[in-house]
């Protein structure tokens, strides 16, 4: 007897390209959480060309969703349905002109900041304490330290859904607090960010402190994924959730931090489920504690572990 039909395979209606697409690829291993499930299609392109290509000859009913470093994201069990797309080298390139700073949208934030110190260009040295990449940053308005993207912004480039490329000045970037407007299918390439004229050794000092800082109050070295939810005006989540008696709290294998309760942690054997439920569970208390809803900074993405498409996907692998 002849085997059941397969359903066509999402990767068979993609446009050929120069880079990598890979069935099925584990996402857990480059989430900071180190959870979730697979990418139905991992995209890797392998240069701005190959992804306006793939965008414009992609079918318009594919969902698309751009991954950086996963330090600000929870993917959820059941994985992510249809194409991830995940840049590499060939949009990490930084350079430096003057007090200028040319960073692609791969670049983590670090190594931005790092560059910008060799060149004697300061006000960039927030960045160090920002675990992600240029692209994250643009996309949320990223900051910390006394600063944020927009106060660094020059010019930004990104792709439409159609792979068209545009440059977007501040304006088209509508900066507010860790947000920016610019359309949710856009996919950033590269910005380019501006400071002033600094002393290398200063810049230097300023980022130890920073480092320090970050190491002195941040659970720096666990399964994490930054920030929990977002500052409410006027006001620190870390204290509200302090006070709503969160601070170590527990559900399955996921914590909130001792050491800074705006963080949650997989202790390591936390699913996606367990940081998700504990993260609400932490919300419900402080709405009831403090009249405070918190929103979510740690941006969630993907389908639950039960959901049709992920038991659709454990069935045929």
């Amino acid at each position: 007897m002849s085997a059941a039909p397969r359903h066509s395979a999402l990767i068979d209606r993609l446009p050929a390209v120069r880079g990598r697409l890979t069935e099925g690829a584990s996402l857990a291993k480059v989430t900071w959480f180190r959870v979730g499930g697979p990418a139905e299609v991992l995209f890797k392109p392998a240069d701005v060309a190959d992804l306006q290509h793939f965008l414009a000859h992609c079918p318009a009913d594919v969902k698309l969703t751009v991954l950086g470093v996963g330090s600000n994201l929870l993917v959820r069990d059941g994985g992510i349905p249809g194409v991830v797309i995940r840049l590499g080298r060939a949009f990490a390139e930084i350079r430096t002109d003057g007090l200028h700073v040319h960073a692609g949208a791969a670049a983590l934030d670090l190594n931005v900041a790092l560059a910008a110190r060799a060149a004697g260009v300061a006000g960039l040295e927030f960045l160090s304490g920002i675990p992600g990449t240029i692209g994250g940053a643009l996309r949320m308005n990223a900051g910390a330290y006394g600063s944020d993207l927009s106060q660094i912004f020059v010019s930004a480039t990104a792709l439409d859904r159609q792979g068209r490329l545009h440059r977007l000045d501040r304006d088209a970037m509508g900066f507010t607090y860790r947000h920016s407007a610019v359309a949710e299918d856009w996919i950033f390439c590269g910005a380019d960010l501006a400071g002033r004229a600094g002393d290398p050794s200063l810049i230097q000092q300023r980022l130890n402190e920073i480092q320090a800082a970050r190491e002195d109050s941040q659970p720096v070295r666990a399964r994490t994924g930054g920030s929990t939810f977002v500052n409410p005006p006027g006001a620190k989540a870390w204290e509200l959730i302090d006070r709503a008696g969160c601070r170590g709290l527990k559900l399955g294998g996921a914590q909130v931090s001792e050491k800074h309760c705006n963080f949650l942690l997989n202790t390591g054997t936390a699913t996606a489920a367990d940081l998700e439920a504990l993260g609400e569970t932490v919300r419900r208390r402080v709405k009831e504690s403090s009249g405070i809803e918190l929103a979510w900074e740690i941006k969630r993405i993907g389908v639950p572990a039960d959901s049709p498409l992920a038991i659709l996907a454990r069935s045929e692998a």
